[in-house]
């Protein structure tokens, strides 16, 4: 076929190259590059720097809303666009103009968190199940019918991080299948049961609140690994916790009761891995060595 990819971050990359080697990429979609790193110079997305490495052309337009930039997506003549991560609503002559239509790969089990952070949701809402599905867009926000569906459990100490790269690696997957079976596919409407919608995540929300249960602050911490990053005042200095696990223990809220055991509104939680303030992210015990924790966190 040929495909027209349309991608920004890490995520897509996978998807990207597995469709590369599959099918005729004609052009890659992507964000501008923008302002990154210390230099704050501009900086290609990864979907950028690989598709260059692939040989694929890559486009950024600002909108897509503008007919010259609408003439040029359509005369690319493809089969079908695939969209993961972009980060552009799709315009209707957009999305009617491959012959197949456009493809959308979300990282939820639909209607379940449609939005922009479903992955981060799911962890913090305690989901025991996420996935993936093949969506075939509309001009609503992750509203459109789906055409295939996989499902996978979420790990009982699994962070935002490590899960997406699973569900990357399943939607490269699940979207060559679909392609592969797309005659055969039947689009099904989404349900108008069980709708939920994942907000952006808002830096407001990284910081621990220890009077909550510790599933609730257990999941906050693996669900916010490792962007923004759930953090804890550590005499005056924020320490970002990156992996926890439920622990047993009682005491007030915040309280150091053993090593990196915390108590909460009730239980405890044990942090396994952190991160100081201009430091590389540490095992817990090994942080310890340099990091006095007091006898309760703020």
């Amino acid at each position: 076929m040929r495909v027209v990819f349309m991608g920004t971050p890490a995520f897509s990359v996978p998807v990207l190259e597995a469709l590369h080697a599959r099918h005729k990429v004609v052009c890659a979609y992507s964000q501008p590059p923008r302002p990154a790193g210390r230099g704050k110079k501009d900086r290609p997305s990864p979907v950028q720097e690989r598709a260059e490495a692939l040989g694929i052309p890559v486009r950024h337009p600002v909108r897509l809303r503008d007919a010259a930039d609408q003439a040029d997506f359509a005369a690319l003549n493809a089969d079908v666009a695939v969209v993961v991560a972009y980060g552009l609503i799709l315009p209707k002559p957009i999305l009617d103009a491959p012959r197949l239509g456009c493809l959308n790969i979300h990282a939820s089990l639909l209607p379940r968190w449609r939005g922009a952070a479903p992955i981060h949701r799911a962890i913090m809402a305690g989901d025991a199940a996420t996935g993936v599905c093949i969506m075939q867009m509309d001009e609503g926000l992750d509203t459109g019918p789906v055409l295939l569906r996989r499902e996978v459990p979420i790990g009982p100490q699994e962070t935002t991080a490590e899960l997406h790269d699973r569900l990357s690696l399943l939607g490269a997957e699940a979207i060559l299948e679909a392609l592969d079976r797309l005659p055969d596919l039947t689009a099904e409407p989404q349900s108008d049961q069980g709708i939920t919608y994942a907000a952006k995540i808002d830096k407001a929300e990284a910081r621990v609140d220890w009077t909550r249960p510790a599933a609730e602050v257990d999941r906050r911490i693996r669900g916010l690994s490792p962007f923004p990053g759930a953090w804890a005042d550590v005499q005056g200095e924020r320490v970002k916790l990156l992996k926890s696990r439920l622990a047993d223990g009682q005491g007030a809220p915040g309280q150091v009761l053993d090593g990196f055991t915390i108590a909460c509104g009730t239980g405890a939680v044990e942090v396994l891995e952190a991160q100081r303030e201009g430091k590389r992210p540490m095992a817990a015990e090994d942080i310890l060595r340099g990091l006095v924790l007091p006898p309760v966190l703020g």
